[in-house]
């Protein structure tokens, strides 16, 4: 029975190609998945790497966890499941679209505060100059 196992504290450099060859010297890797972000297209410092067997994914973790990679220590424990989280909502995206709208309003607020309180420093200063 195949073992999946987390990677976690990569270098944005890694590669499955490095993961693959790093786990396959304790065992058969049946899967290599380095997840990226899908704004940017680059890693996102953790994968997952399936295991053939259970005694290999046992020598990996106990071979690979602590491991420099890159000039960091990697993490390597058995994945655990997939918590469950709500459903997520398109309502989500609009808030953040409102609340960039509201961030407008915001810095109109401050144009407007600089200029009324330029006239009331400009009315001050006639006042006292005329005075």
């Amino acid at each position: 029975m195949s073992t999946k196992l987390f990677v976690g504290n990569l270098s944005f450099n890694a590669t499955e190609n490095q993961l693959q060859d790093l786990f396959g010297a304790h065992g058969t890797v049946t899967e290599v998945d380095l997840i990226m972000d899908k704004f940017s297209g680059r890693p996102r410092g953790f994968g997952f790497v399936t295991m053939e067997s259970k005694e290999a994914a046992e020598a990996a973790i106990q071979a690979l966890n602590g491991k420099q990679l890159d000039g960091r220590a990697m993490t390597v424990n058995e994945a655990r499941p997939r918590e469950e989280r709500p459903p997520r909502s398109g309502g989500g995206g609009g808030g953040g679209y409102r609340g960039g709208g509201g961030g407008g309003g915001d810095r109109g607020g401050e144009r407007g505060g600089y200029r009324g309180g330029d006239r009331g420093e400009r009315g001050g200063d006639r006042g006292g100059y005329r005075g």
